[in-house]
């Protein structure tokens, strides 16, 4: 989304059109920053939208104002409710739990860290899991619509979130011997050296975002002008059993093998998740791409 692209709230999907299951067992999350301003009241937002069934979603501060006028715009432009938002302390959430803590800024984190309350949940509770990323404070960024900008860039970080964070729990919830039985065994060695190219890297993490994409969707991200050189790194890929293909007509989709072993599938998630900016730019390229093929003419 551009600064001043307005996004219907019906448009913010989550990476491969996947659908997010519904449960009865939602799992708290609590987004902190400073202020509790701006970038955790966007949080709060997009992440109730994305995933209110599965997710209770709060936000706090550290040292809590007001919410920023500007913030309510940006959530107003991008389609999200604004209702009852509001600035909350982290002392307001005393005796409450979560399942995740995910802080917004370093300032916040490191308040975090020597709060009493922060150190029951993490030290208390073991389920509790701190997540810490880094956003420029809207207030401070430079561009024609730093709050519109920061707005896009947590939407992408929470789909992510969103995407992996439910996967784990299906996984979680099945039996774990039949995952054990279909895994396939794959060699340690090829695979971290499969994450020491960076069109390697970034393949893995542009198919792990998207759940499958062709070589001219890759070539677009890459900004690499030779199919051979892209093609060569896909077939590395797919002789350390990290991708697999399917060929319909002309097109070669690549996804990742469903049959990597847990902790395989754990490093990429786990990258992904934690170094969205990494892809941004290609994530911008694809989504600008013309002609880009039509996946869903394309299904098995």
């Amino acid at each position: 989304m551009s600064a001043t692209q307005k996004t219907s709230a019906n448009e913010i999907n989550e990476p491969g059109g996947e659908q997010i299951a519904s449960s009865t067992n939602k799992r708290k999350v609590l987004f902190v920053c400073t202020e509790n301003s701006a970038r955790s009241q966007m949080a709060e937002a997009i992440l109730r939208h994305k995933a209110g069934d599965i997710f209770d979603v709060y936000s706090a501060g550290t040292e809590p104002s007001s919410v920023d006028e500007n913030t309510l715009i940006a959530l107003q432009k991008f389609g999200l409710p604004i209702d009852n938002l509001s600035a909350k302390s982290i002392d307001d959430f005393i005796g409450q739990s979560f399942d995740y803590i995910i802080t917004l800024c370093d300032k916040a984190t490191q308040e975090c860290r020597v709060h009493p309350w922060f150190a029951e949940q993490m030290f208390k509770l073991k389920n509790s899991q701190l997540m810490s990323w880094d956003f420029t404070d809207p207030k401070t960024r430079a561009g024609l619509d730093p709050f519109a900008q920061t707005l896009n860039e947590l939407n992408s970080r929470i789909a992510m979130f969103v995407l992996v964070e439910t996967k784990k729990q299906l996984s979680n919830s099945n039996n774990q011997q039949i995952v054990e039985n279909k895994s396939i065994e794959v060699d340690p060695i090829a695979f971290y050296k499969c994450l020491t190219d960076e069109i390697r890297l970034k393949t893995l993490l542009l198919v792990k975002y998207y759940g499958e994409l062709c070589v001219c969707e890759l070539m677009t991200a890459l900004q690499e002008q030779s199919q051979p050189k892209v093609s060569r790194n896909l077939a590395l890929l797919r002789k350390a059993k990290i991708l697999t293909d399917r060929k319909h007509g002309q097109w070669v989709f690549y996804r990742l093998n469903p049959d990597l072993p847990e902790w395989a599938r754990s490093v990429l998630a786990t990258t992904a998740e934690n170094n969205i900016s990494y892809i941004q730019n290609n994530i911008a390229r694809i989504a600008n791409m013309a002609d880009r093929p039509d996946k869903s003419k394309f299904c098995c």
